[in-house]
């Protein structure tokens, strides 16, 4: 969170140096400036509030893949059910965040054009290029983070497809097609099939074949 800070505070002194050393040429004066004049004070509070925001997606990810993780051990309906709640509403924690920095990135796009229409705040001033610098670092970090949810999400159901289809040859002995695979996964049927075949052959050797395919 700092590095951007930071960047965005060096990207705006460095800006401002060269407009006073342009100043003091041309027109023999040079005008203070300081974040609380030129409204940073306020910007850098809402970037930090993002950054913030951006701390607990990763976060979330991090437990999502956790949970993941943790899936591929699972054998019981009940367990496998609680889990699979757990993946949803992380995930939709993750979307209501994402949409909530979506929000604020677009807030500060606005405020940006805005802003240059403040005194010694015009395009291409020191304030204007450090808000677009910060600005354009928040996107990237965004769009960033939303492809890291999307991988994980195409790897957890991919990964969970591939557990489904192995259960369903270990039960029936049979290859699963794409539309029986679909319907095991959206109904939860997979895991009774598979419970039921362990009461009736036995854990042992429904396990020791789901580990010879796997």
């Amino acid at each position: 969170m700092n590095d951007l800070l930071n960047d965005g505070v060096d990207t705006f002194e460095a800006s401002r140096h060269q407009n006073d050393r342009n100043e003091d040429i041309e027109m023999g004066i040079q005008r203070p400036m300081d974040f609380g004049e030129l409204g940073l004070d306020d910007f850098f509070k809402q970037v930090q509030q993002i950054e913030k925001q951006y701390e607990k997606l990763e976060k979330l990810l991090k437990k999502l893949q956790d949970v993941h993780e943790e899936s591929k051990a699972v054998t019981k309906v009940t367990a496998m059910k609680a889990i699979t709640q757990r993946m949803e509403k992380d995930v939709d924690e993750v979307s209501k965040v994402a949409r909530f920095i979506k929000s604020k990135i677009e807030e500060l796009d606005k405020e940006n054009l805005s802003n240059r229409s403040k005194t010694g705040c015009g395009k291409g001033s020191a304030v204007d290029r450090s808000r677009t610098a910060t600005a354009v670092s928040l996107k990237k970090k965004f769009k960033d983070k939303m492809s890291e949810f999307q991988t994980l999400r195409e790897n957890i159901h991919k990964e969970y497809r591939e557990v489904v289809e192995r259960r369903v040859y270990t039960v029936t002995g049979n290859r699963a097609d794409g539309e029986t695979t679909d319907r095991l996964i959206e109904t939860g049927d997979s895991e009774q099939i598979f419970q039921k075949a362990i009461r009736e052959q036995g854990r042992g050797q429904i396990m020791d074949t789901l580990a010879e395919i796997q």
